[in-house]
């Protein structure tokens, strides 16, 4: 093929240079057309690196062409609208027109297979209770245990940890306004609370890494002075000390030295241009009794606003020492947000996002059965986070025993995200997942703020619609025999059945 490139190549601005001499010299404009081909085929001729385009010059480089076209033709002419990953065009296209605040019924029935093994569904009351007789305070939860002075009203529904550095600042400021319009709370992520997520005073969940943005002193340490500036600024109204997260459980992170710009250093108190590194665990506590104090310390420290933490579940028997902790220094989160290792918006290792750590179910599970067993529940509330979509998503969680949830990709998709899969590359299209301003300018935050509020809102709304069928008129009567799952073509069976609850304070008598 070089061969062939070569003596195609010669023939051709051959026969141009005849023309243009002979005929006419306006034959001499075609080598703008053909001079660079020839040269970019040169160079791939000579080059070491990629033995495609070294052997086919110019065609070589198709292959790569239809390597990045590939997930978009696929995406938009290939699947169909039930079997797209990580989530389906039918999902999708709900989170869109209920942020476009459009029509959101569906046509001719479900295009699920009813009868499918996994297929889920909660049954409806003969008796459905008005809908318009649920209180809005129903579908929303008091965070704050015994142990706190200033609980908070969260919604059921919420903006899951994204980091601003993560997000553009035009991201972050959509997702900021969408909750002060819907009065939802917004979850910094660990690259801590930025200019851009106090602009427009909507509910803060300040979350805290191993990195300790935002509350660090030089040396990457926690700074306790730091700390309580920023956890008394009135915008925050909870924290959240992030253990682990589901795209990469036990793994820390680095921000490189070229994506640290001023603004992000600011709001990390770290010096700007430089790499920083977030290690795989903390180093202001050690162990389980660590742990808990130091919630103690940090809710001390906030003026006794709501602490909890964040984790993908692991090994299920740490969680249940810790479980023994809390009993016996009767120290106790205010919440515990439990992350599924389906993992999230973040980029991560592909081996972390598929095969380390719990699914939110099995974790989710895990926790509120050991938190029932050792009667924790009682005074600490359980957020679920882990694609998170659906007014059923919502539904079945809380069924489970979460009692609120987070949603990060959907709010993504509210704010105009095309799931183009480049998160990781600073060239996200929608201007959501980037840090260049030719391409984060695009996403107006006037325009998106709105679209973030609407699909809160009408997926809040779904929500109260689901129970007041089901003869609810709370959220928090929902319990797991009221979800069910066709287990094979012949048999269902409740979530109760399934997933049997332990009795709550079934465990004590081994502390005792």
């Amino acid at each position: 093929m070089r061969k062939v490139f070569v003596v195609s190549s010669l023939i051709i601005l051959g026969i141009q240079t005849a023309l243009a001499y002979y005929i006419s010299y306006y034959w001499a404009f075609t080598f703008i057309l053909t001079l660079p081909l020839v040269i970019l085929g040169f160079y791939e001729m000579f080059q070491k690196k990629h033995t495609l385009m070294r052997n086919y010059p110019l065609f070589g480089r198709g292959r790569y062409l239809m390597e990045e076209l590939r997930p978009k033709i696929y995406q938009y002419f290939i699947e169909s609208d039930t079997d797209g990953t990580p989530i389906s065009r039918i999902h999708r296209s709900v989170v869109y027109q209920r942020a476009k605040n459009q029509l959101s019924t569906t046509p001719f029935g479900t295009q699920l297979d009813v009868y499918e093994p996994g297929y889920e569904w909660i049954n409806h009351s003969m008796n459905p209770v008005d809908l318009h007789s649920i209180k809005p305070d129903e579908l929303r939860v008091s965070v704050g245990g015994p142990q706190c002075s200033k609980p908070y009203s969260l919604s059921i529904f919420n903006i899951s940890a994204m980091s601003y550095g993560s997000l553009s600042s035009n991201a972050i400021e959509a997702l900021n306004k969408g909750a002060k319009d819907g009065n939802f709370a917004h979850n910094t992520g660990e690259g801590s609370i930025s200019d851009y997520h106090l602009k427009h005073g909507g509910d803060l969940i300040w979350q805290i890494g191993t990195g300790y943005f935002g509350c660090r002193d030089d040396h990457g340490h926690f700074h306790p002075q730091r700390f309580a500036e920023r956890a008394n600024l009135p915008s925050v109204k909870m924290i959240e000390l992030k253990i682990s997260q589901g795209a990469k459980p036990g793994h820390g992170g680095i921000l490189p030295a070229k994506k640290n710009t001023p603004k992000i250093a600011k709001a990390r108190c770290v010096e700007p241009y430089t790499e920083v590194v977030s290690p795989g665990s903390h180093s202001a506590y050690k162990g389980h009794h660590g742990l808990l104090n130091f919630i103690k310390q940090l809710r001390e420290l906030s003026g006794g606003k709501p602490v909890g933490f964040k984790l993908c579940v692991g090994d299920s028997s740490e969680f249940e020492e810790l479980c023994q902790e809390m009993v016996s220094t009767g120290i106790t989160p205010d919440f515990i947000t439990v992350d599924g290792g389906e993992g999230g918006t973040g980029a991560a290792p592909l081996e972390f996002s598929n095969r380390i750590g719990n699914s939110l179910i099995d974790g989710l599970i895990t926790v509120v059965d050991l938190l029932n067993a050792y009667d924790l529940k009682k005074d600490t509330k359980v957020i679920a986070s882990g694609k998170i979509l659906t007014g059923f998503n919502i539904v079945k969680v809380i069924a489970l025993g979460a009692d609120a949830c987070y949603s990060a990709r959907g709010m993504m998709l509210a704010l105009g995200c095309i799931q183009a899969l480049i998160c990781n590359t600073n060239k996200c299209p929608a201007g959501v997942a980037t840090q260049d301003e030719s391409l984060s300018n695009g996403l107006v935050v006037d325009d998106k703020y709105k679209r973030v509020s609407n699909f809160h809102r009408l997926t809040v709304e779904a929500v109260a619609e689901m129970i007041a069928a089901r003869g609810f008129y709370s959220s928090k009567k929902l319990e797991r025999s009221h979800i069910w799952r066709r287990v094979n073509e012949t048999e269902i069976k409740n979530y109760s059945e399934i997933f049997p609850e332990p009795k709550v304070g079934s465990k004590l008598t081994k502390i005792a």
